[in-house]
């Protein structure tokens, strides 16, 4: 593959590091912690995904740390399934409090902090 058309697959990230999303489908939020311009997960885990739902890799996906009403965790999201997250309850996931800082917006912002 030419490097114009790895650019022509590679679009700007409509979310960024330490903004609070929230799933379009599932009931969970989170704050973003990385992003990959391009889907750069398993294919096994790609595969799992039914195929009705599962996105295209050709956009960014982001690492969340995620919450649900039952638990905290780590999602892998594509862009086409967040949506900005309208609620300013500060999120519970134990990494957040060790890597961000919550402003007043609602958002976080990156402290002593590494990507993976």
């Amino acid at each position: 593959m030419n490097a114009g058309t790895l650019s022509d697959m590679i679009k700007a990230a409509k979310f960024s590091i330490g903004q609070v999303v929230r799933h379009r489908v599932y009931p969970f939020r989170g704050v973003i912690f990385d992003v990959d311009p391009i889907f750069d997960n398993s294919e096994e885990w790609y595969e799992s995904i039914p195929e009705s739902v599962r996105p295209h890799k050709d956009q960014p996906f982001y690492h969340l740390y995620a919450e649900n009403d039952e638990s905290v965790y780590e999602a892998y999201v594509s862009e086409q399934n967040l949506l900005v997250d309208e609620d300013h309850t500060p999120l519970r996931h134990p990494r957040i409090a060790k890597e961000f800082k919550r402003q007043a917006t609602g958002n976080y912002e990156a402290v002593n902090f590494q990507t993976h």
